[in-house]
């Protein structure tokens, strides 16, 4: 069970969107430290917070930043990206590739550095952005779908292997969110807040994983009733 209050957190992909959004909540809710990380560290403008330097895809960089933050409590692997194109396109394995370098890859990166540091601060937690696409796809999302299906698979792993270092693993599975990356998709999307206020809830209260919107609570519910689900769920755009 994770409290906010007085927590050191870490946030990867912090400049904007549902990062920036994780960030300013913690302030809120009185994070005694914020490091706020992206690749150009220039880009985070929120005040109060830390700015870090770091691109998930390079494990040096993930070593050096887990070295110099040795006071983290809450890492929040936040960072991702989406590419949008069928399975069987020609670039599928690439898209793949590069999607899982961020979506898969970094987050276990920052994860083994990590755990050491959250097991000498009392146990801590994680929490991974996943996605209502960690269980349903569609054409339009096909290979970012792959790549949060493992990511979801990961964190399941992570929480049983730190379980006996008391570290909570939360999973934060999402439809659309309002933000740069769904931007031009005429679908329903909840606001970052929303999603932030739902995940913080989460861990305050000792959750391993959060539904944040109806729709994903909606595929959870069905995916043992409904196998269609897997065919069906996922609106045809694009």
């Amino acid at each position: 069970m994770m409290n906010l209050n007085q927590a050191v957190v870490l946030i990867t992909g912090a400049n904007r969107g549902l990062g920036l959004a994780f960030a300013k909540e913690a302030l809120t809710r009185g994070a005694k430290k914020v490091y706020a990380a992206a690749r150009n560290p220039a880009s985070i403008q929120l005040e109060g917070v830390v700015p870090v330097q770091l691109d998930v895809t390079s494990a040096a960089e993930v070593q050096r930043v887990a070295q110099e933050l040795g006071d983290v409590t809450l890492l929040i692997n936040n960072a991702g990206v989406a590419e949008t194109g069928p399975i069987l396109g020609d670039n599928a394995v690439d898209m793949i590739q590069r999607q899982l370098e961020v979506n898969l890859y970094g987050p276990l990166r920052l994860s083994q550095a990590f755990a050491p540091v959250l097991k000498a601060n009392g146990g801590g937690a994680i929490v991974n952005v996943l996605s209502i696409a960690s269980w349903i796809t569609g054409p339009l999302l096909a290979t970012y779908s792959v790549t949060k299906s493992a990511a979801w698979s990961m964190t399941n792993a992570l929480r049983q292997e730190l379980a006996a270092q008391h570290t909570q693993v939360l999973a934060l599975h999402v439809g659309f969110i309002d933000t740069d990356l769904t931007k031009g998709m005429e679908v329903p999307k909840v606001t970052p807040e929303f999603v932030v206020q739902r995940t913080y809830q989460g861990l305050e209260q000792g959750a391993s994983q959060v539904l944040a919107d109806e729709p994903t609570q909606q595929v959870h519910a069905a995916l043992s009733g409904y196998p269609d689900i897997y065919l069906n769920a996922l609106p045809q755009h694009g």
